[in-house]
C-alpha cells in the first residue's frame, strides 16, 4: 500500500450519480466510495466529463491538467478537471470529440470512445499525483486498463497498481474486430488470440479484462455462479470458469438515505416500520392521483422498470389477462422500453380501466411514490445480475415477487407459512405459470393482517445498504496487496 493505514482505491465508470445516471452501475459508484472511505480507504472516482454534467458542475470544477496521449495513430487531447461532492472525489476526463454528444455513442464510436478513454485513465492518474494502490475498473467501457497497464505501462509507476474488474452485466462485452484495438491502442498482435482477447470471431473489451485483471467481482454471490455456464456468460464461461477462484460476488447496495421512507421528500407521508399509517395514506394518494377506481383495500401490484425482455415481461404479457380476470389485484406499471412492451401495457389500461396504470415515461417522483404505496413488487426477471428495485421495495414495505435468479435470490427469503419466516415471494423457473402461482400465494398471504405485518416488518428490517458491499470490497482489495 501506498500508506500504512490507508488504501488508495480509484473507482473507474462510465457513470455515475448523481452526475450522470443510465443505469445501475452508476447508484454503485455515487455510493460506494463514500462508504469505502469510512472505513479506510482514500476512495476516489474517475469517470468522463459528459457533456450532460458540464451546464451544471463546470464552475464547481478546479482544473487539474492538460495533455496528449498517443491515440488512433495520432494525438489526443486529455483534460482532468476535479470535482469534490458529498466528501468524495471526482477526476474527469475532459474531451469534447469524445464526451460532447452522447455517453454510450452505440456500435463502433463508442468502442473508440471508450478506448481512448481507457488510455486517458491511466495516464491522468499518473499525471495528478493520485496514483492508487487499487484500479477498480467497471463494466466493458474501462476493460482495457488491466491490459493496458500490464503490456504498456509495465515501466510506469502506476503500473504497480492492482486491477479489479467488476461485471456489472455479462451480456454487454464491448466486441469489435481486433484490427480495432490495434489501430486505437497499438495493442500487439500476439494477443489476438483465444487465451487474450479473441473470442470466437472477435475481440472484445471485457475478454481483455477477464484474462489481465488481478482479480474479477461480480454484482452478486448468485450471479457469480451463474456466469460459469453458457446460459449467463455469453460465450465466456470458458475463462470464467477457468478464473472462478479469483472471482468474488459482492452484492450492491443502495442509497438508503435517497430511498428512505421516513424521510422521503417525494412521497406525500412519511412512515416507519413501526407506524405504517403513512404507507396506507400513500397508498390512497397513488390511487386518486393515477386514476385508479379501487377501494383501497385491493393488492396493487406494482412494477418499476425498463421494458425489456431481460425484465421477464413475456411472462407478464402471457398472465396479465388471467391475473386481472381471477384476482381482485391492480397493477401499476411505470417505465419504457422496447414499443412491443409499452403498446402491450398502454392497451392493458385501456382494457382494465381503473385498475391497470401505464405510466410509460420515467419519472422519478412517480417511481418513489409506486415503491412507497404498492402492496407487492413484481420482478419476474429472465435475468438479473443484482437488482436495486427489489431492495427499494423491501425498504418501503412493498413485499417482492421475485424470480430466482443473480440479486434477486440473494436479497428475497421466499415465505414460509410454516416457519413464518421470509421478506417476499419467489418462484424458481422461468415459467408464466409459476409466476402466476407466486402471485397467487403472496395475495393470498396478504390477507391476513398478521401474516402481512410480519412480512412487512421483515422487509423492512432488510439490511441492503453500502456499507456491507464495501466492507467486503475492502476485504477483496487487501487480499491482492
Amino acid at each position: 500500500m501506498s500508506k500504512e493505514s490507508v488504501l488508495d482505491v480509484l473507482l473507474v465508470a462510465a457513470e455515475c450519480a448523481p452526475f450522470v445516471k443510465l443505469g445501475g452501475l452508476a447508484d454503485v459508484m455515487g455510493t460506494l466510495p463514500k462508504e469505502l472511505n469510512k472505513i479506510g480507504a482514500d476512495a476516489r472516482v474517475m469517470m468522463p466529463f459528459h457533456s450532460q454534467m458540464k451546464w451544471k458542475y463546470a464552475e464547481q470544477t478546479k482544473h487539474l491538467a492538460d495533455f496528449y496521449i498517443g491515440f488512433n495513430g495520432g494525438e489526443a487531447y486529455v483534460g482532468v478537471e476535479e470535482l469534490v461532492y458529498n466528501d468524495v472525489t471526482y477526476y474527469l476526463i475532459d474531451n469534447e470529440d469524445y464526451f460532447g454528444d452522447a455517453v454510450y455513442r452505440g456500435g463502433l464510436a463508442e468502442g473508440e470512445q471508450y478506448a481512448f478513454f481507457c488510455r486517458a485513465v491511466i495516464e491522468a492518474a499518473s499525471r495528478i499525483g493520485f496514483i492508487p494502490d487499487i484500479l477498480h475498473c467497471n463494466d466493458w467501457q474501462t476493460g482495457l486498463i488491466p491490459i493496458l497497464l500490464r503490456t504498456q505501462y509495465g515501466h510506469w509507476e502506476i503500473g504497480r497498481s492492482k486491477t479489479i474488474f467488476t461485471i456489472h452485466n455479462m451480456m454487454y462485452q464491448g466486441e469489435f474486430g481486433f484490427e480495432w484495438f490495434q489501430q486505437w491502442l497499438g495493442i500487439d498482435p500476439r494477443y489476438d488470440t483465444p487465451e487474450f482477447m479473441h473470442n470466437y470471431e472477435c475481440a472484445s473489451f471485457m475478454k481483455a479484462a477477464l484474462v489481465f485483471a488481478d482479480q474479477l467481482s461480480t454484482v452478486s454471490p448468485s450471479y457469480a455462479q451463474e456466469i460459469r455456464s453458457p446460459e449467463f456468460a455469453y460465450r465466456q464461461e470458458g475463462i470464467l470458469n477457468a478464473r472462478a477462484g479469483d472471482t468474488w460476488g459482492i452484492l450492491n447496495g443502495m442509497n438508503v438515505e435517497e430511498f428512505n421512507p421516513e424521510t422521503d421528500p417525494l412521497i406525500p407521508y412519511h412512515f416507519s416500520k413501526d407506524d405504517l399509517s403513512g404507507k396506507e395514506k400513500n397508498k390512497a394518494e397513488l390511487i386518486e392521483s393515477l386514476g385508479l377506481t379501487i377501494d383501497p383495500d385491493v393488492p396493487i401490484i406494482g412494477m418499476v422498470t425498463r421494458l425489456t425482455a431481460q425484465k421477464g415481461l413475456d411472462l407478464v404479457k402471457y398472465m396479465m389477462d388471467e391475473i386481472m380476470c381471477t384476482e381482485n389485484a391492480a397493477m401499476v406499471i411505470l417505465g419504457t422500453g422496447d414499443h412491443e412492451y409499452e403498446e402491450f401495457f398502454r392497451y392493458m389500461e385501456g382494457k382494465y380501466k381503473g385498475r391497470v396504470c401505464s405510466y410509460i415515461a420515467y419519472d422519478n417522483t412517480i417511481a418513489h411514490k409506486i415503491y412507497a404505496a404498492s402492496d407487492l413488487f413484481l420482478m419476474p426477471s429472465k435475468f438479473e445480475p443484482c437488482g436495486i428495485s427489489q431492495m427499494i421495495a423491501l425498504r418501503y414495505g412493498t413485499l417482492p415477487i421475485v424470480r430466482e435468479t443473480g440479486g434477486l435470490r440473494d436479497t428475497v427469503q421466499g415465505y414460509n407459512e410454516y416457519e413464518n419466516t421470509g421478506n417476499g415471494f419467489s418462484f424458481v423457473n422461468y415459467n408464466a405459470h409459476e409466476m402466476l402461482g407466486a402471485i397467487r400465494y403472496a395475495l393470498w398471504a396478504i390477507e391476513d393482517p398478521e401474516r402481512k405485518q410480519g412480512l412487512i416488518q421483515r422487509a423492512m428490517e432488510s439490511d441492503n445498504s453500502f456499507a456491507n458491499s464495501a466492507k467486503k470490497y475492502l476485504e477483496m482489495y487487501k487480499s491482492i496487496l
